[in-house]
């Protein structure tokens, strides 16, 4: 059965993230709760275990790319994420 719909979906670090490792991740998914590589979409970015992600790209079968949840320790302000009025 084919996956989908994990792009946008919330997990939580297990595996420390950093540039040039693999981290992991636990996301909520098919009604359970399933571990993923991971790495960081802004590639020079460390995000350790227990920060709450959110899936941005899947970039394999068992691999994706998240951020930080806004609000989370060294996260962008949400306002930050938007752009200035024309």
């Amino acid at each position: 059965m084919a996956e989908t719909g994990i792009e946008s979906a919330v997990g939580e670090v297990t595996g420390r993230i950093a540039p040039g490792t693999i981290g992991e991740v636990m996301i909520d998914i098919r009604g359970g709760r399933e571990a993923y590589h991971a790495y960081a979409f802004d590639a020079g970015e460390v995000i350790d275990v227990g920060t709450e992600v959110v899936v941005v790209e899947r970039v394999g079968p068992r691999s994706v790319k998240v951020a930080r949840m806004p609000g989370e320790r060294g996260a962008p302000s949400p306002w930050s994420l938007q752009s200035p009025p024309s």
